[in-house]
């Protein structure tokens, strides 16, 4: 059991190097420039010129979704990051702070949780306004409760333990206590939900994108390649196909990354 977890996990790490790689070197990778129109080539399938085939507008599909890729990847990460840290500072605070302030900051959070993902996603995108820019701060402000939550809930059982207490009484201070006792106890299982929070954050930018709200066209993005193919299921199955294997195979792989970094990463398994 632990010999094919093992292989999941190389597996997921091998496909998600990959990607990374695709992304960073996509002008060297993709045959034909993500949006570079073949008019003549229009609903070409796979073959020798076209490797996955072409869309509507004789575009190389191949190319898009490995620029797509771009987007997804920039999104996950900086929304991540953004969630990370705002939810994070958030999480310490309540945790450290009086129970009047805990309280305050778990309101506004929970605030927050009680919207739907998807519908809070588009409230404040439509406020911020259309694009990438603005699709990875409404998915960092979203997520960041859950991390301001887990956060919280780790610092009121890390600074009752006797480590921290007597760290106290030789006079450290209480941001000394945060950076030496409590942010390296819990930055396992933030790395671990941060993985399946970045696998969220890519379907949340894909569905944006779908809905007309994120990356905007011609740039390629795997949301709008779906939007783009759902007139021509029957004429170019492929055009929703294989952006739809991109984005469910990279989701895929950082759940199981998060599911086994999980595993590994507590001490009581």
């Amino acid at each position: 059991m632990r010999a094919q977890r093992n292989i999941l996990l190389y597996l997921s790490v091998g496909y998600l190097l990959i990607l990374g790689a695709a992304a960073v070197a996509a002008p060297l990778i993709a045959p034909y420039p993500p949006t570079e129109q073949h008019l003549c080539d229009r609903f070409q399938p796979s073959g020798q010129a076209y490797l996955l085939g072409t869309d509507n507008f004789g575009r190389d599909i191949f190319s898009r979704i490995i620029y797509g890729s771009r987007s997804a990847l920039m999104v996950g990460i900086v929304a991540v990051t953004i969630a990370v840290v705002l939810g994070s500072a958030v999480g310490l605070a309540a945790g450290l702070a009086g129970q009047a302030m805990d309280n305050f900051l778990m309101l506004v959070m929970d605030s927050l949780l009680s919207f739907p993902t998807i519908l809070l996603a588009i409230t404040v995108v439509s406020f911020l306004g259309y694009g990438l820019l603005q699709v990875m701060l409404a998915i960092g402000i979203i997520f960041s409760p859950v991390f301001a939550r887990l956060v919280r809930a780790e610092t009121l059982v890390i600074r009752t333990e006797s480590y921290v207490e007597a760290s106290r009484s030789l006079g450290s201070s209480t941001l000394k206590i945060v950076f030496r006792h409590i942010i390296p106890n819990l930055l396992g299982k933030v790395i671990v939900q941060a993985s399946i929070t970045f696998a969220l954050t890519i379907v949340i930018e894909a569905s944006l994108s779908y809905l007309g709200l994120g990356t905007q066209p011609p740039n390629p993005s795997w949301g709008l390649m779906l939007k783009d193919a759902r007139n021509y299921l029957v004429q170019a199955p492929w055009m929703a196909v294989y952006p739809g294997l991109a984005l469910a195979a990279t989701v895929l792989c950082f759940n199981v990354l998060g599911d086994i970094l999980a595993e590994k990463l507590n001490p009581k398994l």
